[in-house]
């Protein structure tokens, strides 16, 4: 029976490292997976860094536990980066064909991706206060629910600017949030509903029809120029190291996990950048009932990985593209900068 290697988390914790250039042939060392290896230990013999192993556990989708690796794994080592095989699994001749299984979703599959698109319907903090283009003043037969191709009524008009066939973003404006630490205010959660075109101009009025919807729209909500809602975030390398926590989610659940989005303490103040990827870290704590001694503090897990997709002056969005447990508001999350 294989044996399983225990400590992968200690080999993959860094900001995902960029794919080479198409068509370059590389010089590589395939090595096979020793009984006792570590990714951390792979990751400092052969490229002289064993804080890389996070891209390892980013940027290989095989690879769904980051404490999980095995005996006769090969593993391909290039100048810059190491990439690990598929396992590959023998079937007996004697034994019917095994079931296949469905094809991993979330976690496993945007690993692989040096490239993400999102929707525009992921929603952002918003730190100051809000200033609004316009409202929806009123819809098509007083409906208060709509969606796309329904009428509605604005405050945009030719005094205020307003143009046929200009175009908005829709969306509301929610409670303010707290920080989990410190309880201080941090931003008001701004949730994306959807855009609308304007197609007929009174003076102080507008007539529009809604485009696109992400949620239920009614009457109240809010105008902003529009903004190109499908957009693609191409992975960056950081160029430092930054500590910050999950401050909210755009769900308003506590737990989240792969595919969810979240916000965060970390901003363009701060350094941070559209495209990198941070880490969720969370604190191991020894049980006291089997300790005499006071033993220190244990190393951290790494349990999730994130992308950041917008960015704010302190705030920013970030999607969540792998996770080995549930990712709750108030977590750590760590940039690395790349080695």
């Amino acid at each position: 029976m294989k044996r399983v290697v225990f400590s992968l988390l200690a080999v993959l914790l860094c900001t995902p490292a960029l794919p080479p250039v198409a068509g370059a042939e590389e010089p590589q060392t395939t090595y096979i997976i020793q009984k006792g290896d570590t990714l951390w230990g792979i990751s400092g013999r052969f490229i002289r860094d064993p804080h890389y192993w996070p891209d390892l556990w980013a940027n290989n989708p095989q690879v769904t536990n980051p404490h999980l690796i095995f005996p006769g794994q090969k593993v391909k080592v290039f100048r810059d980066r190491i990439e690990i095989e598929p396992v590959e699994v023998k079937k007996e001749a004697a034994a019917p064909p095994a079931p296949q299984e469905a094809p991993a979703t979330g976690t496993a599959n945007a690993a692989k991706d040096t490239v993400f698109t999102v929707s525009g319907g992921e929603g952002y903090l918003i730190e100051d206060k809000l200033k609004p283009s316009g409202m929806i003043i009123s819809t098509h037969l007083n409906r208060q629910i709509l969606g796309e191709d329904d009428i509605v009524y604005t405050d945009l008009g030719r005094t205020t600017g307003g143009k046929v066939g200009d175009r908005y973003s829709i969306f509301k404006k929610g409670a303010p949030i707290s920080h989990p630490m410190t309880n201080q205010i941090v931003g008001y959660k701004v949730t994306p509903l959807g855009t609308l075109q304007i197609v007929e101009l009174e003076d102080k009025v507008s007539k529009a029809i809604i485009t696109k919807s992400y949620e239920e729209i009614g009457p109240g909500a809010y105008l902003m120029p529009y903004a190109e809602p499908l957009r693609t975030i191409a992975l960056k390398s950081a160029d430092r190291d930054l500590t910050g926590y999950i401050v909210e989610t755009k769900s308003g659940n506590k737990a989240i996990a792969s595919g969810d989005i979240a916000y965060l303490d970390l901003g363009k103040n701060q350094g941070l950048q559209v495209g990198n990827m941070v880490y969720v870290i969370r604190d191991v704590y020894p049980d006291p009932k089997f300790i005499d001694v006071p033993v220190g503090k244990l190393p951290s897990e790494v349990i999730g990985a994130m992308v950041v997709v917008d960015i704010g002056p302190n705030t920013s969005t970030a999607l969540v593209v792998k996770s080995i447990d549930t990712i709750y508001r108030g977590d750590r999350v760590e940039l690395i900068k790349s080695r």
